[in-house]
């Protein structure tokens, strides 16, 4: 995990030095909401229906130990006694004071962390797959680039003011875990035809209430020019992206607009010009996978045979290693999922007890690391096989251990009318209705893979374009309705979901899901899944029996 050096936490410390003054200012009435809302966009601070929210940056979603009870302390201490893990590895705290926030941020310095470009037109939070490093159809870990590129893109001074928000994926796996189609660049780790790794660029993805999957503008990129054809990329969008309609100002329209082929030649022209100003070194390269090396691992941990003992003596614990845990490079370890999904919780949130519960659960079984997923859960990415039976019981003592990971009831939903100043409507409250209703987890297993992604509008926090089944709030006259789509998805196959007819009432939404899936079930096909079925029959038969009653 990258440690900070002098010039990053100097850099930290600043920004929290600078914003403070800049919130006493405001405080005092020196300077206008207008002139404030700028530079605290610029530190993760919305202000949401009730407070204020922080956006706290989760580097490619890693954290260690210490960070996590620092969120805990920030929880009790700043916040209502929890915190809530985005789409994007983020973390956001949902009741600060504003008074309060620059002292926050202070506290995050000092673990290393901070809120800076979390927001604001800007570029955001490099992502990445929640597996790197460890999974096994890894072609090469992406993280020292993910960290290459964040501290290329932190306070960028010539893409301080980008036309709209900027947002960059990078996956090092086969299986594309990190939704690379649907952000403004992905990054693909890929081997040419000598077997050289470099990568594969993708420009113009992108969700919210224009979906659009991005479009290979590179198939390959030698890794030295990594950071100039960012650059060059960039540029041709600072320049010619639009700045008079917010709404098309992403750089996904600009693509779409202009033809791949167009953007594709004015990426080129400028790329010529500087491609030779900012090479990555192999040194640099290799300086950064330093940072990354893997944890001493026992040499005979695949030795244990507990584990497959245990697995057959409880099984309970058996359904938990099915669904909570994945394979890992290593013989004699998993990585093992945390739900975040238990069924009376609001999806993605978290409590001061279970964070510091969790750090000191990652200090004895996981190198002190902790992982945030694109899902909102969390995993604890190297675990003994032999340690998996303590640990399970440990989680589920603090109802982190829903056997649910990659199920309908692992839903992704946004904060909704419970906190968003943007929603139309509601999503926490749909939520666990659903999850009232699919509460036989022998069904929800038999289901299989199906994901439910939920948003409360048309910014798709929740990423509803791409669920297998979608779910968006509208508002109709000031009551709250709900659009559904079918066959999205963001992994290698990527899809965008077709709406499947009229929105349906609030009180008509969960019946809709229970109606869908016994579709599923019904007519489903030896090993078929959700999306294979979708494909195969099309939106009728859904139809047919979602609006049977109209």
């Amino acid at each position: 995990m990258y440690q900070y050096n002098d010039n990053d936490q100097t850099l930290v410390d600043e920004r929290v030095a600078q914003f403070r003054r800049q919130t006493e200012q405001f405080l005092k009435g020196e300077i206008s909401e207008d002139q404030y809302r700028a530079l605290r966009l610029r530190n993760g601070l919305y202000i949401q229906t009730h407070a204020p929210m922080l956006r706290i940056a989760g580097p490619y979603g890693l954290l260690n130990s210490r960070q996590l009870r620092k969120l805990a302390h920030i929880a009790r201490d700043y916040d209502k006694g929890y915190c809530h893990f985005t789409t994007r590895q983020n973390i956001q705290f949902n009741w600060p004071k504003l008074e309060e926030v620059p002292d926050i941020l202070a506290e995050l310095a000092g673990v290393q962390m901070h809120a800076i470009q979390t927001s604001g037109n800007c570029m955001r939070n490099t992502t990445s797959d929640h597996l790197a490093g460890v999974c096994i159809d890894e072609i090469e870990d992406p993280r020292p680039y993910c960290e290459i590129i964040r501290q290329w893109t932190t306070l960028h001074p010539e893409f301080d003011y980008l036309p709209r928000k900027f947002k960059i994926a990078v996956s090092g796996a086969l299986h594309d875990r990190a939704a690379t189609q649907f952000h403004d660049i992905g990054l693909h780790l890929v081997k040419n035809e000598a077997g050289v790794v470099g990568f594969k660029v993708l420009v113009g993805g992108g969700l919210g209430r224009t979906p659009v999957i991005g479009q290979v503008i590179k198939p390959y990129l030698e890794k030295q020019h990594l950071l100039s054809y960012l650059e060059a990329i960039l540029r041709i969008y600072n320049l010619f992206g639009r700045r008079d309609n917010k709404y098309k100002a992403r750089i996904k329209i600009l693509v779409k607009e202009s033809g791949l082929d167009k953007f594709s030649e004015w990426v080129e022209q400028e790329w010529q010009l500087i491609r030779d100003d900012n090479i990555l070194s192999d040194e640099r390269i290799d300086a950064m996978k330093a940072q990354f090396v893997p944890p001493a691992y026992e040499p005979d941990a695949a030795n244990d045979t507990s584990f497959a003992q245990r697995q057959r003596d409880d099984k309970a614990f058996a359904t938990w290693v099915g669904h909570n845990t994945a394979d890992h490079k290593i013989p004699g370890y998993r990585a093992v999922f945390l739900s975040l999904k238990a069924p009376d919780s609001p999806p993605g949130d978290m409590t001061d007890v279970q964070l510091d519960a969790v750090a000191d659960l990652a200090d004895q079984y996981s190198f002190g690391e902790i992982r945030a997923t694109h899902r909102q859960n969390l995993i604890l990415a190297d675990v003994r096989q032999a340690d998996l039976f303590a640990l399970w019981q440990q989680l589920d003592a603090l109802k982190l251990a829903t056997p649910n990971i990659g199920t309908v009831t692992d839903m992704i939903c946004c904060p909704g009318l419970d906190f968003c100043s943007l929603a139309n409507a509601g999503s926490i409250g749909v939520a666990q209705e659903i999850n009232e209703a699919l509460d036989d987890m022998d069904y929800i297993h038999d289901i299989g893979d199906v994901k439910i992604n939920m948003s409360g509008c048309m910014n798709g926090c929740a990423h509803q374009s791409v669920g297998h089944i979608g779910i968006l709030g509208v508002d109709k006259k000031g009551a709250e309705w709900y659009q559904l789509t079918l066959g999205g998805s963001s992994e290698n196959e990527a899809a965008i979901g077709e709406r499947l007819g009229p929105a349906v009432a609030k009180d008509q939404v969960t019946k809709a899901i229970t109606t869908i899936l016994d579709v599923y079930v019904k007519q489903r096909l030896d090993d078929e899944s959700f999306l294979e079925m979708v494909k195969r029959v099309g939106m009728t038969p859904f139809k047919e029996q979602v609006y049977a009653d109209n």
